[in-house]
């Protein structure tokens, strides 16, 4: 059997079951995350948390089929492990950068409804505050 086959078969093994892997465990614990994000509602956080995961398999996937085709052919076991190791690296790379960039926007996000949750008006928009001590007296009192 050609030894470039043997890679691809290899690489897609490895690079598929590291994509489920990855997606699993930042499902499954981005769960509580992702309610914290939303204010606590929980099914607009299942909802999330489920196109999330169908996004990294759509991206992740297509990058790992997208990158399977070898320049060189393999020809001995070193190129093949060789060929491997830039492939899978590269792969881990991407959903490395990938998982960043989910956690790094999602905190924004979180921040930002944390800062709104915080801020409340002095005074309710009908009302209306006085001079403080601090303000000078008014001319001809």
């Amino acid at each position: 059997m050609d030894l470039t086959v043997v890679a691809y078969v290899i690489y897609l093994l490895v690079s598929v079951a590291l994509t489920v892997w990855v997606a699993r465990t930042l499902s499954r614990n981005g769960k509580v995350f992702l309610a914290d994000v939303l204010h606590g509602n929980e099914k607009l956080a299942d909802a999330v948390n489920h196109l999330l995961v169908v996004g990294f398999y759509l991206v992740n996937l297509g990058f790992v089929t997208l990158y399977l085709k070898n320049s060189d052919a393999v020809a001995d076991a070193r190129g093949l492990f060789e060929a491997l190791s830039v492939k899978v690296g590269v792969v881990l790379l991407v959903l490395g950068v990938m998982h960043l960039g989910n956690v790094y926007v999602l905190n924004r996000i979180r921040r930002r409804g944390l800062m709104e949750r915080e801020q409340t008006p002095p005074v309710p928009p009908e009302a209306w505050t006085g001079p403080g001590p601090w303000a000078a007296p008014a001319a001809g009192r």
